[in-house]
C-alpha cells in the first residue's frame, strides 16, 4: 500500500465537566464526546525522500513539528525506524482552533493510516496509548462514536449511541485560548456542573429530550464573558427550535441539537444573516467506531 485516504471527523462535547486541576497543570475531566460528520480529508503517501512533508489548503497552518499530524507521523517513524518518507495532505474543513478537535483528529488519522500502510500491527488500544502522548483528545479521535472520557480525557468508556438528530454547528470569527480559559476557570468556584449521568441515562433510554436537557459545559460561562457572541449564537439556535445549544470544548464553536433538519437549516441561515458566524454547518452525528 503506497497511498491511503482517510476522513478525520470532528467532535462535540455533549457534556464537559472539570473535576479539578493536577499539579502538572492538566485537569481531571468528565466528558461525553460525540463524533459528527464534518471532516478533514487526509491523504498519506509513501515517498523516496526520507522526511515528512505536509501540504494543506490553509496557508496559515504550520507544516512542521508544530502540526500534530507531523508529530504523529514522526512518532511512528522514529519508533519503528521507518526509512521511507511520507507526504501528508490535509484538506481542512473542520474549523481550526474551534473546540472540535480538528488537529487531534488529523493526528489520529495519521496514526491509524500509517499503522495500516506500513503494516505495523498495532491494536487500537496501542494506537491510543501513543496518541495520548500527542494530546488528550487524540485517543478519543482514534476510537470515535459516543464515549465517556475521564482522567485528562484518555480514560474512555464507550456509551450507547446518540439517537438520530441534526447538529447545527456555528463558529464565530474569534480565537479562544484554551490555556487562558482553564486558568480563568481555576480562579473561581464552579457554581453549576452539567448532568453527565443524565446524558448517559438519556443515551441508554434513547431519549433525545433527556440528553439535551442534561447537556452543559463548565467552560462556557468563562468563554462567554470574553466573547458574548457565543451566547448570542446559543440563543438564536434555541429561538430557532434547538432542543438545546451548548459550546463545544473551550470554544468558540456552538452546537445546537435539532430533531428537524429544516428547522436546523433555517436557524443556520438566520445565524449567517445576522452575521454571528460565517462557518455554519448542519451535519449528522456519526456513531461508528474505527475498526
Amino acid at each position: 500500500m503506497d497511498r491511503i485516504e482517510l476522513k478525520a471527523l470532528g467532535k462535540i462535547n455533549l457534556g464537559l465537566d472539570v473535576l479539578g486541576r493536577r499539579e502538572n497543570g492538566y485537569h481531571d475531566v468528565r466528558m461525553v464526546m460525540q463524533t459528527v460528520y464534518l471532516y478533514d480529508q487526509i491523504t498519506i503517501k509513501k515517498r523516496k525522500n526520507p522526511g515528512i512533508g505536509i501540504e494543506t489548503n490553509l496557508y496559515y497552518l504550520p507544516t512542521n513539528e508544530n502540526n500534530l499530524a507531523y508529530r504523529a507521523a514522526k512518532l511512528l517513524k522514529d519508533e519503528f525506524d521507518i526509512k521511507e518518507g511520507v507526504s501528508i495532505g490535509l484538506e481542512k474543513h473542520i474549523p481550526v482552533a474551534a473546540g472540535m478537535a480538528g488537529g487531534s483528529s488529523n493526528a489520529a488519522a495519521v496514526l491509524f493510516g500509517m499503522n495500516r500502510m506500513f503494516g505495523l500491527g498495532l491494536t487500537m488500544e496501542e494506537l491510543m496509548e501513543r496518541g495520548v502522548t500527542l494530546g488528550a483528545d487524540v485517543p478519543y479521535c482514534i476510537m470515535r462514536g459516543t464515549v465517556l472520557a475521564e482522567g485528562i480525557g484518555e480514560i474512555l468508556t464507550p456509551l450507547a449511541p446518540m439517537p438520530r438528530c441534526f447538529v447545527l454547528l456555528a463558529k464565530p470569527p474569534v480565537a479562544v485560548s484554551t490555556k487562558l480559559v482553564y486558568e480563568r476557570l481555576d480562579s473561581r468556584e464552579i457554581e453549576a456542573h452539567p448532568d453527565i449521568d443524565g446524558i448517559i441515562e438519556g443515551l441508554k433510554e434513547e431519549k433525545l429530550s433527556k440528553i439535551t436537557s442534561s447537556m452543559g459545559n463548565v467552560l462556557e460561562r468563562v468563554t462567554m464573558e470574553e466573547y458574548p457572541v457565543i451566547e448570542e449564537i446559543k440563543n438564536t439556535m434555541k429561538e430557532g427550535g434547538a432542543l438545546n445549544a451548548v459550546m463545544s470544548g473551550s470554544g468558540p464553536t456552538v452546537f445546537g441539537i435539532f430533531d428537524d433538519r429544516n428547522l436546523a437549516k433555517t436557524a443556520a441561515q438566520r445565524i449567517k444573516e445576522i452575521q454571528l458566524a460565517k462557518q455554519v454547518y448542519v451535519v449528522n452525528v456519526h456513531n461508528a467506531r474505527r475498526k
